[in-house]
Formats: C-alpha cells, structure tokens, sequence
C-alpha cells in the first residue's frame, strides 16, 4: 500500500490538502495498515491510497485505490444541510476496487502463467470420455458436479485419451476426469491433475467431495460449508 500525497499541479488550498492527507492517514493507521509515502502522486484533487500488486516475476501493478476528495463536491456546488443548520459541502471518497478490469485479469493471467488456483480457474473439471458406452455416465457425473458448484465442461469428442489429454492441459484445466467402460460399471472416475505425474482412480462421490473443498475461495474456507449452487 502507498499513501500518494499531492501532486505540484493540484485544485485546493494546502490548508484542504493538509485535511485530506491527514484524514487519509489517521484512517489507515486506525485500520492497522501498513504502507509507505509515494510523494506528489495523489490525483489533482486529493490524496489516494494505492494498492500495489506483485506478479511472479517482480513486476509492480497499481491496481485497486482509495481517494479522498475534499475539493470536487464544493466546486459541483453539492451541498448539504448540517445539524448546525449551515449548509456544507461533503467530502467524497473514490474507490477503485481493482482499476482497469482488462488490465487486473491480465495481470492475473500472466502471473499464474494461465494455470490458476482451482477456486479461480473459469473452468475447474473436464470429464473425458473413452468409449461412447460411457457417455451416460459422464453426463451423471457433470450433473453430480455442477450441484456441488464447480465449474465443468463435457468432452465427448471421437478422440484419443491421449489427445484429450494434451487438449485439455493446454487449456490449463486444473483436473481431467477421463471416464471408460469399467468406470461407467464401477461409478468410478480417473482423474489427472494439470501438472501431476500419473492419475488416481477414485469414487465418484469422494473425487467430487475431495474437489468441491479444495475449490473454496480462500476468503470462504473459514466461514462454513461450501455453496451447493454452483457459481454464475
């Protein structure tokens, strides 16, 4: 986090800028933040709060901010009536939750090289057919799998497994089900994980348990069991 302090080209008085700058920073110490001073970074308006983002290889993005603004509500002649009965005008906050959303998702693809987390991945499962007796079932275990809300895509393309295999890891999707005759028989899947050497054979309702748990977002794996909707 940056505290970015006003620029030499600025509306307003220092007297509203000293305001705005010591606003911003009571704020952020109250809030237990740690940050450092970008000096003559702020908008011309006010001071902002930048939050600076790493990428796997050392490059810095600004992405989200927060600014308060003392200036611009008075110059739009905005105003209120205060308890005191004078009418005054109000200070605004700008908030940037993540800035450019192209650019944010850029940033997000080239830092994971496009092999996102599980929870991130737009795609989380691919369930692969073999044999084209096991398309029934493979239509049961999407069903199975988008009512514990992840993400999945039916292949039942006239191909070989070892180019659905090659298909779908260039795509970068985080598990490959690949579903023949004996799993259609045993109501088993065969899973290969991107990036994992071999594949596991596993029940259907255990792959599906062992995948909607590692698939919480972060922020949600302390605050009870996962959705069973699956997400929009």
């Amino acid at each position: 986090m940056k505290l970015a302090t006003r620029p030499e080209n600025r509306i307003g008085s220092d007297a509203v800028w000293d305001l705005a700058e010591q606003a911003l920073e009571t704020a952020t110490k109250a809030a237990g933040l740690d940050y450092v001073i970008n000096p003559g970074e702020g908008a011309f308006y006010g001071p902002k709060l930048e939050f600076v983002l790493r990428d796997s290889i050392g490059r810095d993005w600004q992405c989200g901010t927060l600014q308060v603004d003392f200036n611009t509500a008075e110059r739009l002649g905005a105003g209120y009536i205060a308890a005191d009965g004078a009418r005054h005008a109000p200070v605004m906050l700008h908030r940037a939750i993540v800035g450019s959303l192209e650019r944010f998702i850029g940033v997000l693809i080239e830092h994971h090289a496009g092999k996102f987390p599980l929870w991130l991945a737009p795609v989380q499962v691919a369930v692969a057919t073999v044999v084209a007796d096991a398309d029934p079932y493979a239509r049961d275990v999407v069903a199975a799998l988008k009512a514990a809300g992840l993400r999945v895509v039916l292949d039942t393309e006239n191909q070989t497994v070892n180019y659905k295999v090659r298909q779908h890891s260039l795509a970068k999707t985080p598990n490959l089900m690949v579903l023949g005759r004996r799993e259609a028989e045993n109501r088993t899947i065969t899973l290969r994980k991107l990036g994992a050497e071999g594949q596991e054979s596993l029940a259907l309702e255990a792959a599906i348990s062992m995948l909607a748990a590692e698939a919480v977002p972060p922020d949600l794996r302390s605050s009870g069991p996962r959705e069973t909707q699956p997400r929009q």
